[in-house]
């Protein structure tokens, strides 16, 4: 890849004392000044233009609202520009995501690219030189195969449900053009699948904290954020984009996880339960909710997470039954200690004959959930797909710092199970 030629650049203009920014903004031409406006090279910052050098895969590791997306969009348009890409790959975590993120999202690829028709029935993009450009969906590995592809732009590997399946899918299928390249953009997680991406030697890695770019931010979401999780291994990963190892005094390890895990639960569960553990006020506190099932030989399946923050005791009480009638289960176990009766009210008016379990906690955090890791590190719990945020909270938990919802949620579903022979399923009417 020949060297990119000395830019001009919107940071290096900026650092310029006043006067000779005036100067320099006076003596630009109309459309120069039209140019620059529109000019990505400008308003890039290094860390979003690809790396220099001979790599066959670009991975940008980055904080939340970091710039990723409109890297990655921005590296495909210009490749259909200059013709280097003619047959693309671009792939999400489902088909919803790669719709609503990387093409018609405020920085996908139909706000910077000109010309790119969306065709949704194709699922596909088609730029006017003919360049095409293939909505795929990494929870469907096997789909990408009989594709082949001169480029490629994955984003959000670290959530996918199998990352390390699609990304060998992906790279089997890249293999037209004297350069195929792939640019892979990610906030990251400690998951095997991304640790061996680094390590290859075809890899370059970029990375990016979300203060980095605060200039295309809300007013104070940043500064938020850095007073709500600055410091913590969770902000370090959200905010930071850096690879967060295990917590050693945390009950989880993210190998037992990995190893058990699933991408579909088997048939015939005898019993499945949603655990709500519920928020103490509606501040931006998540109400954990985490589905999960037993197939009665001893195994225990996390089907779901549906967790989710800044919900009304009225929206998350409704969301808690939602989610019981979608996966047809068999009870919600509600956690009790913030006002049991009012729990069970909200849920009972809800859905009226919701089959209601409330627990209390009269032990610790730690020492309620010791148990329900040590059927994860005999391999008896599997998670189906993956749970980014639950498995943070698991494997970054020590008994200190704000309270895992999702965790929490988790350990009450899989106790609740644990505790219960398997007993014929009835359904709520």
């Amino acid at each position: 890849m020949p060297i990119r030629a000395e830019r001009l650049s919107c940071s290096q203009i900026n650092a310029l004392p006043q006067n000779e920014r005036d100067e320099f903004f006076a003596s630009l031409t109309e459309d120069e000044a039209a140019f620059l406006i529109e000019d990505w090279g400008y308003w890039a910052r290094d860390d979003q233009l690809p790396p220099e050098g001979d790599w066959r895969i670009w991975l940008f590791l980055g904080g939340r609202g970091s710039g990723k997306t409109r890297a990655g969009a921005e590296w495909i348009a210009e490749g259909v520009r200059d013709g280097t890409m003619r047959r693309i790959a671009l792939i999400g975590a489902t088909y919803a995501e790669t719709r609503s993120v990387m093409i018609e999202g405020e920085s996908g690829l139909l706000a910077v690219s000109w010309g790119a028709n969306y065709e949704s029935s194709n699922r596909r993009i088609v730029w006017p030189g003919g360049a095409k450009a293939f909505v795929l969906s990494a929870d469907e590995p096997d789909s990408i195969r009989g594709h082949q592809f001169d480029a490629a732009w994955a984003d959000e590997f670290c959530k996918w449900p199998d990352p390390q399946g699609a990304l060998d899918m992906l790279l089997m299928a890249l293999r037209l053009g004297a350069d195929p390249r792939l640019c892979v953009t990610t906030t990251p997680r400690a998951i095997a699948p991304l640790t061996r991406l680094m390590a290859d030697p075809g890899t370059s890695v970029t990375r990016s904290k979300t203060c980095d770019n605060a200039a295309n931010l809300a007013p104070g979401f940043v500064e938020a954020l850095q007073a709500r999780y600055g410091g913590t291994r969770l902000g370090r990963q959200e905010l930071d984009g850096e690879v967060i190892a295990d917590n050693e005094l945390a009950l989880w390890r993210r190998e037992w996880i990995e190893r058990a895990r699933l991408r579909n639960a088997p048939s015939g569960l005898v019993r499945v339960v949603v655990a709500v553990d519920p928020p103490a006020s509606i501040d931006g506190a998540e109400c954990g909710i985490v589905v999960a099932g037993a197939d009665g030989a001893g195994d225990y399946y996390v089907l779901a997470d549906r967790s989710l923050g800044g919900l009304t005791a009225t929206q998350w009480a409704s969301r808690a039954v939602d989610v019981f009638a979608e996966f047809a289960a068999d009870r919600i176990v509600a956690e009790a200690n913030q006002g049991g009766e009012m729990v069970q009210s909200l849920l009972r008016q809800a859905m009226p004959n919701a089959p209601v379990a409330l627990v209390h906690a009269t032990r610790d955090k730690i020492t309620r959930a010791t148990p329900v890791s040590a059927l994860y590190e005999q391999g008896r719990v599997h998670h189906i797909g993956t749970m980014p945020e639950l498995e943070d909270q698991m494997c970054q938990f020590d008994g200190t710092g704000a309270s895992p919802d999702r965790m929490d949620a988790a350990v009450w579903a899989l106790s609740h199970l644990d505790e219960r022979r398997p007993e014929p399923r009835v359904r709520a009417a």
